[in-house]
């Protein structure tokens, strides 16, 4: 993008260089530095060339706004001011040439041949596989923690299991697994304590005594610090459950915190985790009957539950409406239905008893219930008040539920999708009320607009744009257009007074972007109007 104030210079560099053969395409001119910050939202350039000496914001302000903006930006200066204090400026900016008028057409092409070569390098750089490798390394914890949170919730593909375990570097070889879930009392906290840091510390506390005995992994789930550990026998639940009332009592005279910790009934198979870990919740709920801050495991208060064999894969029924639930919110009305009927082909029972079907009915009606829930839906919007779905859908057939599992799901997407489009148009209907109220002020930029409205600038913009047609900064200027013609041919002002008004703090200015907008200048306009 080129910016100067004298048409002639623009012209010259524009028809002398052969942009194509260097790589680079012109996509716009600027005749000066406010101009110039308007078009770069719109056009998002590589490289600007700006003179220095210009009306309005010189060349050295607008590198400067340009930086910040668009820190990767490349910025070439040339001027007829050779002058020190101007090149000093320049390298102060990082201005990648300063260059002095008149401009040499072949020392100029020089300067683009190695502006491109920098930008090719960097892009090379960006795609570097050892750079890639350091960022897949400084990665991998996190990519770790997802991997075991994808444990636990089922989510893991058995037939990927080795590829992932190898992608992430994970090692998981014990003969026997469990899960033990640290849950941190925060209404038992000392006041004036992040409960942030006494949960950071507890865990760097529990790591230090549980990974090398117990081979444990340690990621955070829910709010709670969840560990994956490795036992050579299924006895051995016994001393980890010892080891974690230790860890417990030491977690109070250490962090001050009162941890409890839920231990679930051990498995043989790592597909088999979601069920350690469901104990292991169901064993952190029972510390409102048997105290907080001490070890509880499920199989010594429960023993008589969880008799499947836990070679079985272990799947939680919302795993089995979780393609389901993944439609509602991200197909299309087509592929939700597919899964509706998928889901009922598959896991309804085939020739069921009246039990067994009653049963089946009560668990997905269940999980819809907690979907709703989830998403902050009235259970209103969705069922009659007085309704009770479980007894309406267990006398349906197979037909009549697939239908009425449509019905419902359909009517929650529409509702989700509606939400989301109201908080998009929430915040630009926010947004320009806001410039309505507040046009009048120099400051008003999108920085101070996402500020306001608590969101990213690059996501505001997006989203502004898809839903007005325009720019943020082509709207504002727009309304304050439109309020300058209002009080030009209304009110009878002088134009610096206008111009102060509508948010211009140089009338020269003003009167510059009056006659970009309409034509012809703001005193012209009037008479036109008015003859």
């Amino acid at each position: 993008m080129l910016v100067d104030d004298e048409e002639d210079v623009i012209n010259v560099i524009i028809h002398k260089i052969d942009w194509e053969a260097l790589g680079f395409s012109v996509q716009g001119y600027a005749h000066n530095g406010l101009e110039a910050l308007e078009m770069a939202e719109e056009e998002q350039p590589d490289v600007v060339m700006t003179d220095i000496k210009m009306p309005y914001m010189d060349g050295l302000e607008l590198a400067k706004r340009l930086k910040q903006q668009y820190p990767t930006i490349k910025i070439i200066i040339f001027s007829g001011f050779d002058e020190f204090e101007y090149a000093k400026e320049a390298i102060r900016l990082e201005a990648e040439e300063y260059i002095l008028k008149p401009i040499d057409a072949t020392e100029l092409s020089e300067v683009f041949k190695r502006i491109k070569s920098a930008l090719d390098k960097e892009f090379d750089e960006k795609q570097n596989i050892n750079m890639l490798k350091t960022y897949y390394q400084e990665s991998l914890p996190i990519l770790q923690e997802n991997f075991y949170t994808s444990l636990i919730e089922g989510r893991v593909s058995e037939s990927y299991l080795k590829r992932d375990m190898m992608d992430y570097q994970v090692s998981l070889e014990g003969s026997f697994f469990d899960v033990v879930i640290l849950h941190n009392s925060i209404s038992l906290a000392p006041e004036g304590i992040n409960p942030v840091l006494i949960t950071m510390s507890v865990r760097k506390l529990w790591e230090e005594q549980m990974e090398e005995r117990w081979k444990a992994k340690f990621f955070s789930y829910l709010g709670n610090i969840i560990i994956i550990v490795q036992m050579e026998a299924e006895s051995d639940v016994t001393q980890l459950t010892d080891a974690c009332q230790v860890l417990c009592r030491l977690s109070k005279r250490v962090s001050n915190a009162t941890i409890t910790a839920g231990i679930g009934k051990p498995v043989s198979g790592i597909m088999s985790l979601p069920k350690a870990y469901e104990g292991a919740r169901e064993a952190i709920s029972y510390r409102v009957i048997y105290g907080r801050g001490q070890a509880i495991n499920i199989s010594e208060i429960a023993p008589e539950r969880n008799k499947t064999p836990d070679n079985l894969k272990a799947e939680p029924v919302d795993q089995k409406l979780y393609a389901v639930f993944k439609a509602i919110k991200m197909d299309s009305g087509d592929s939700l239905d597919k899964e509706v009927e998928r889901y009922i082909s598959e896991e309804m029972p085939v020739n069921p008893s009246i039990q067994d079907y009653r049963f089946f009915v009560m668990d997905m009606v269940s999980e819809i219930y907690r979907f709703i829930k989830s998403n902050h839906i009235d259970t209103t919007e969705i069922f009659e008040k007085d309704e009770d779905p479980y007894d309406k859908v267990q006398h349906m057939d197979k037909q009549e539920l697939t239908k009425w599992l449509k019905s419902v799901t359909h009517e929650i997407r529409e509702i989700l999708r509606t939400s989301r489009q109201d908080t998009t148009k929430g915040f630009v209907s926010k947004a320009i009320d806001y410039v309505r109220e507040n046009y009048s002020n120099k400051d008003l930029t999108v920085e101070s607009m996402c500020s306001y409205l608590g969101i990213s600038s690059a996501y505001f913009s997006t989203v502004f744009k898809k839903e007005t047609g325009k720019t943020f900064i082509n709207y504002l200027t727009d309304m304050r257009m439109e309020m300058a013609v209002r009080m030009l041919l209304d009110e009878n002002e002088k134009t610096y007074v206008i111009a102060e008004a509508v948010g211009y703090s140089d009338p020269n200015y003003f009167s510059y972007a009056f006659k970009k907008k309409f034509g012809v200048s703001p005193s012209r306009y009037k008479s036109q109007q008015n003859g």
